[in-house]
């Protein structure tokens, strides 16, 4: 990183575009909503099964509704009106944490419900994420983009840190005020997107055939940086998916109740945000291969440390480190996906990049729960690390062309 400003006339140049300022206060609004109600969810299954299991499973519902629609929904966003889709998703995902809330007050939620309710938020984001990731390079013009990319994701870490905290604070009111005003954050981010007006883009209208739906993922394939990046920063947080065992930590090893696990689940957040702010202002100017891949290093260590940590403090510092150096391989993934994609194609490899993060975060979900089950909390996310770890090492090696990006403006 070095001290040059970072691309865009100032540090705050992609908040000059109204469309992105609302298209941003919607992000974060939707953030904070979900992000809210993963910890009433994450709670309340755990209180109700007492089965580490059971949190996986809360990932991989979320997670199969993606897969299956992964090439639907690209083609979906890439023929139709992006704000129209965007805004659909958004409605379905607040009347899905609207039945939580009232599943909750007549109670009658019950693990199975939860799947249920998460799957069918699990369908909405498989069309959120694409339409996302194609809105927001229509929102400011191409020498703001970096610094639109890293103000979202500062919003974006915004959201995760206020919102399980402040999800783990209304639960001591119980789960129902969670999804309450779960559900009021997510209707606001229906309205906002509704008063955005980006840049118009050209939509050529097409059938929908396989070679059309598979274009996004042939594309990645031929950009070996970019499939490098999208692959690395799957495949770690795949393994390094602590954050699943969390409510297992804050009960059971570290003692710190609700209210601690929606800090727990913050410090990662925090730290993503602090490292976004940083490069906010100075960008990621030169060796934005190099930093990814030691970043992604970084994260696995700082997992390691967490998963071996007893003490709550330690916990946290650990947590703050793993959201650090992920917000680093996050930044570069992304602006290299968004400068390097064609807009008739943003939909569909949008699709396929939120497959991949999807994957590493629902899926990793799973895969924690899973290892969790079968050799207890504290080796799973300890192996997790490791895995990281030697995945930076391999992806170094293999992916050359990953290894040599320099700059990430003006490829």
């Amino acid at each position: 990183m070095t001290s040059a400003p970072a691309a865009g006339d100032s540090f705050r140049s992609a908040f000059r575009h109204r469309a992105f300022a609302l298209f941003w206060s919607a992000r974060v609004c939707s953030m904070l909503a979900i992000q809210m109600q993963v910890v009433a969810v994450g709670w309340q299954v755990y209180a109700m099964t007492g089965d580490p299991l059971d949190l996986g499973l809360v990932g991989l519902f979320q997670f199969l509704p993606s897969l299956a629609l992964v090439l639907v929904a690209g083609h979906v966003v890439d023929n139709n009106d992006r704000k129209t889709v965007l805004f659909g998703a958004l409605s379905i995902e607040m009347i899905a944490v609207a039945a939580l809330f009232l599943l909750t007050m007549a109670g009658a939620l019950s693990p199975h419900a939860i799947f249920a309710v998460v799957a069918l938020i699990g369908l909405a984001k498989s069309f959120e994420g694409p339409a996302n990731q194609a809105i927001l390079s229509a929102t400011v013009p191409v020498e703001d983009l970096p610094n639109a990319v890293a103000w979202q994701s500062s919003g974006v870490q915004v959201a995760q840190i206020s919102g399980p905290a402040l999800g783990g604070l209304l639960y001591i009111a119980g789960p129902a005020a969670v999804y309450g005003v779960s559900t009021a954050m997510l209707a606001l981010s229906v309205l906002l997107i509704a008063a955005c007006r980006p840049r118009p883009v050209t939509m050529t209208k097409r059938a929908m055939s396989l070679t059309s739906m598979l274009a996004g993922a042939a594309f990645i394939r031929s950009r070996p940086e970019i499939l490098g990046a999208i692959s690395l920063d799957l495949f770690a947080v795949l393994l390094g998916g602590a954050t699943a065992l969390l409510p297992i930590y804050a009960r059971d090893v570290l003692h710190v109740g609700p209210w601690g696990l929606g800090l727990l689940r913050s410090a990662p957040a925090l730290g993503a945000l602090a490292m976004a702010m940083v490069i906010t202002r100075w960008g990621v100017k030169r060796h934005a291969g190099r930093w990814m891949l030691i970043a992604v290093a970084g994260f696995g260590v700082a997992t390691i440390a967490f998963g071996l940590s007893a003490d709550p403090v330690l916990s946290f510092i650990a947590l703050l480190a793993v959201g650090a150096t992920d917000q680093v391989s996050m930044f570069v993934r992304q602006t290299l996906v968004q400068l390097s994609t064609p807009d008739e194609m943003r939909g569909r490899v949008g699709a396929v990049t939120s497959l991949f993060i999807g994957a590493s975060n629902q899926l990793g979900e799973f895969e924690s729960g899973s290892v969790a089950a079968l050799v207890g909390a504290v080796p799973a996310v300890v192996l997790g690390g490791v895995g990281a770890v030697g995945l930076a090492g391999l992806w170094a090696a293999m992916f050359p062309a990953l290894r040599r990006v320099d700059r990430l403006l003006g490829r």
